[in-house]
């Protein structure tokens, strides 16, 4: 049934932090805070932003059908626009989206039109900005019928986002706890749909941002999408439960769910990645004391699928160097040498096991 649905007033909303809300909310918060004092053991969090947050991309993507495979993530690399496919292209796009919102949030504190306008732009390599025709409906993919309709005047939706950014940035005005707001924002946008193309992603972006501009995470490595990806279909139905019978607290419970699994599963990869690090670190450090750096180890890990260049330019060393520093990496087993078309890449196999997870 198409449903025209009155967006609520997320300031004016009826009592939603039911017990069942708080409960989950206060496990989540436990999750996280744990989540974030692991990552500060990190001795350079900077490794784990060339991995996780391609992670949390694979997964955003899949759930709008975008499927690559690891190999193909991680033997692409959106600086050198070198991609082994163009669902790794999708996905590198997303990474780098999520990279430049973290900077803006980083520089400025605010989650502006601005900057989700571009996170977009960046996403769909378009600056078509918000919608402008009307005729956008959400179908059910199952069964072919409409199921809802966005606001379809640009006015109205320059309007609702307008509104949105309002809550997202004036904290002081409203007393949610801010994982119960993170979940209100994510559906209010959801509802609002404002682009062409790209919403679910860019959505799914602003979920990290706020957890970060709220000092719950320093850094986006939450896998939160995979989460959703898991549960996609609750994850729809959910989203228009709320818009079919106002039933915000299955959705609250279900989002806040999701934040809490996610980050024990990320904060048990981050420390089977620090695990990792310090055997290999010992490795080099008994079996080959001369070829052992701290940048050389970092490298391995910012890259799970390293090449000879990557390690001349993180190493600051001539290509020949990095070269045979690679090649004995490869008789200690720490890497794998590949090749894939005219590229030669060097695996941290054990680092790509776990990713691949």
């Amino acid at each position: 049934m198409n449903i025209q649905y009155q967006l609520p007033d997320l300031f004016n909303l009826s009592e939603i932090e039911t017990k069942r809300v708080f409960k989950a909310c206060n496990q989540a918060h436990q999750a996280l805070g744990e989540l974030k004092g692991i990552v500060n053991t990190m001795p350079n969090q900077g490794i784990l932003l060339g991995t996780l947050p391609l992670q949390e991309a694979k997964d955003s993507s899949e759930i709008e059908n975008i499927i690559t495979t690891q190999d193909d993530m991680y033997s692409s690399n959106y600086e050198t626009q070198q991609f082994s496919s163009l669902a790794a292209k999708e996905v590198h796009r997303y990474a780098h989206a999520m990279h430049y919102a973290f900077d803006e949030i980083k520089k400025y504190q605010l989650i502006t039109l601005t900057t989700i306008k571009t996170i977009q732009e960046i996403l769909e390599n378009n600056n078509a900005g918000f919608r402008c025709q009307s005729g956008t409906k959400l179908i059910n993919q199952r069964t072919g019928k409409n199921v809802y309709t966005p606001p379809q005047n640009i006015m109205e939706i320059e309007y609702h986002m307008s509104l949105l950014t309002r809550f997202i940035n004036d904290s002081d005005e409203i007393d949610y706890d801010p994982l119960v707001k993170m979940a209100l924002i994510h559906h209010q946008f959801e509802s609002i749909h404002p682009f062409y193309d790209g919403n679910g992603r860019t959505g799914r972006i602003i979920n990290i941002l706020y957890l970060i501009q709220q000092g719950l995470l320093d850094t986006p490595i939450l896998y939160l999408s995979r989460y959703i990806n898991r549960n996609k279909a609750d994850y729809y139905r959910l989203l228009q439960d709320v818009r079919d019978t106002k039933n915000w607290e299955d959705w609250l419970v279900f989002m806040l769910t999701g934040i809490e699994q996610t980050a024990k599963e990320t904060i048990l990869l981050v420390l089977e990645i620090k695990r990792l690090m310090g055997k290999h670190k010992q490795l080099l450090k008994e079996k080959a004391p001369k070829l052992y750096s701290h940048e050389l180890l970092n490298n391995l890990y910012k890259y799970p699928y390293t090449k000879v260049d990557f390690v001349a330019k993180d190493c600051d060393i001539h290509r020949n160097t990095a070269l045979r520093r690679l090649t004995e990496l490869e008789q200690l087993t720490i890497v794998r040498r590949i090749k894939l078309g005219r590229e030669t890449f060097y695996v941290n196999t054990e680092l790509f096991a776990l990713l691949a997870k």
